[in-house]
């Protein structure tokens, strides 16, 4: 297994702390270059609201990567899914924070409570300036504002007529106190009628026999 480069790594750093106001940043080393991620504000996002993320490219003995010399692309992943395409890949511009020029930075808005993993590619857009480079940030982003409540439903205005009840179909085949009497009356009738007519017939045969 190689050793690590401890003099360039060590160059590299020195430029940082002398190119860094007293802030606490994250710094990672890839190749020959550094990155040092700052994520606003406090390096605390809240899921639903803008963070600005800018990262500061440096080369041994401090000297600035601008955006214009990095072909830099930057994705967003959760950290808990390995393997899973970026669920964001914002597009980055060029930055000037605190004492840096034009380095490369964005606003993004993570949709949800959770951890996240934030990785910084690059290449240099002329050969020989510095190494490609693969950079990455892990923050956890928290509950931002609630949503409003919905507002309730209007109440309609007095005097105006009501819409009629909904009628389930249930409710349409269960017949009422009123049908059962009106049904049972009917049926009362008809039986009354088929008794007359019996007695109507069997008096007409008697009368037919007596002849």
């Amino acid at each position: 297994m190689p050793r690590p480069n401890l003099s360039l790594m060590g160059g590299v750093l020195l430029g940082m702390l002398t190119a860094l106001p007293a802030q606490a940043h994250k710094t990672e080393v890839s190749g020959n270059v550094a990155g040092t991620w700052h994520l606003e504000p406090d390096h605390s996002a809240k899921a639903g609201e803008p963070a600005r993320l800018w990262v500061a490219l440096t080369q041994p003995g401090g000297k600035v990567i601008p955006l214009d010399q990095c072909d830099c692309q930057l994705a967003v992943y959760r950290a808990n899914q390995a393997g899973d395409p970026p669920i964001l890949q914002p597009t980055l511009q060029a930055m000037s924070p605190e004492s840096f020029e034009n380095i490369p930075g964005t606003e993004i808005i993570f949709p949800s409570v959770g951890e996240y993993r934030i990785v910084l590619t690059g290449s240099p857009k002329a050969e020989g300036r510095f190494t490609p480079f693969e950079l990455s940030y892990t923050t956890v982003v928290a509950a931002g504002r609630t949503a409003a409540p919905a507002p309730p439903p209007e109440a309609a205005p007095s005097g105006t007529a009501q819409s009629n009840p909904v009628i389930t179909p249930s409710q349409a085949s269960e017949p009422t106190a009123q049908t059962l009497s009106n049904r049972s009356l009917w049926g009362l009738g008809i039986a009354v009628g088929g008794v007359g007519l019996a007695i109507a017939t069997w008096l007409r045969l008697a009368q037919k026999q007596k002849r």
